[in-house]
């Protein structure tokens, strides 16, 4: 068995599943717990490939809400565990994810998004914005991170388990269906080799000695019989989070300072605004871009930095405005000439249109 999963450097042409397998495993994680549900499943077939390689271990559950809590189980234990959904399964996992919250237990999730509601579509769309960042009962403590090519889902991977185990909140992957099942080049590498320190698990439970003497009790709570101590455990969370949101929170921006519009994305719709606002820009319209690379926690300072300076905007995502909900909230009391949206519901947005919405709003 290698010492290294990647020997070197190395340029790849595969799926994002594969991809995500790859980088779970580059990151040490030690077990995937897992449901089948499409668009995900090959992240799990890739897994149980990789896994009896480089000592990791897998285990299928009934259902995700299993998968959810074994997850979780895993994490206390003082294993790097993980696991991939999509849809209804989000819905699922919202229950322990928002035990994981309140528990301070870090657990990474990848959600490959599909269509909604529940078992609609099998395929793409950007409709799990709401679910993924602020399901469940509780305050929405966690961090997402919303990929738009294989190499951030490598990248991002690795990423997600020192963030989860560094600030000890569950932390997600966002991908979509398209990521899942297409093919693109990156490059894979070892974390370690670009200097990039993993943080070891810790246990919870199961620790030795006997508690109280020969080391601290650990005290793990998610049941509160008064609204008093329900309010005195969740305010020093939010203190944590806070701080927290300052150092982990991501976005994009290019060609603000001088834009008349600016299109805002996330995703991998941002790969179509991108190419739209260089494509204008070739013809001297002066369109600039935003993305937040963390849904959550939202960037919300730096897209009001960018408001300061244009506050005309397109709004667009394969949705029916959940990512428009982030902005707006973000946006709340500013000052804003124009706010366009095009939502395209389960639906993959092109260059070309981007291009002839601006070209027709300008003129």
């Amino acid at each position: 068995m290698a010492e290294k999963p990647i020997q070197e450097e190395k340029r790849v042409f595969m799926t994002g599943n594969e991809v995500v397998a790859w980088a779970a495993v580059a990151a040490g994680a030690d077990i995937m717990y897992g449901y089948p549900i499409t668009p995900q499943n090959e992240i799990m077939h890739y897994w149980t490939r990789l896994a009896p390689k480089h000592g990791k271990k897998f285990l299928q559950t009934e259902d995700e809400l299993s998968a959810g809590f074994t997850t979780l189980g895993g994490a206390l234990a003082g294993r790097k565990s993980f696991s991939a959904t999509a849809g209804p399964g989000t819905t699922l996992f919202q229950e322990p994810l928002s035990m994981a919250e309140m528990m301070r237990i870090p657990v990474v999730v990848i959600v490959q998004q599909r269509g909604g509601p529940s078992t609609a579509t099998v395929i793409y769309s950007q409709q799990e914005v709401n679910m993924v960042t602020f399901g469940g009962n509780g305050e929405g403590w966690r961090v997402v991170y919303s990929t738009a090519t294989h190499q951030e889902l490598f990248d991002y991977t690795i990423k997600a388990f020192n963030t989860a185990w560094k600030y000890r909140f569950p932390t997600f992957i966002l991908g979509d269906g398209y990521q899942a099942k297409m093919r693109e080049p990156l490059v894979m590498y070892n974390p370690e080799d670009r200097g990039i320190e993993m943080i070891k698990p810790v246990a919870s439970l199961g620790l030795p000695g006997t508690p109280g003497k020969d080391r601290d009790a650990v005290h793990l709570r998610n049941t509160y019989s008064v609204e008093e101590e329900l309010y005195d455990a969740t305010m020093p969370i939010q203190e944590d989070y806070e701080k927290m949101s300052k150092e982990v929170v991501e976005w994009d921006e290019r060609n603000v300072d001088d834009a008349d519009i600016i299109i805002i994305s996330h995703g991998v719709v941002s790969r179509a605004a991108i190419a739209a606002m260089n494509r204008l820009r070739e013809k001297g319209v002066k369109v600039g871009y935003f993305r937040p690379i963390t849904l959550r926690p939202f960037p919300d300072e730096q897209l009001q930095k960018v408001a300061a300076k244009c506050s005309n905007f397109l709004l667009v995502e394969s949705a029916l405005g959940q990512l428009a909900r982030l902005v707006k909230s973000a946006l709340f009391n500013m000052p804003i000439d124009n706010f366009d949206t095009l939502y395209k519901p389960g639906v993959g947005v092109t260059a070309e249109e981007l291009v002839q919405r601006i070209e027709k709003t300008i003129k």
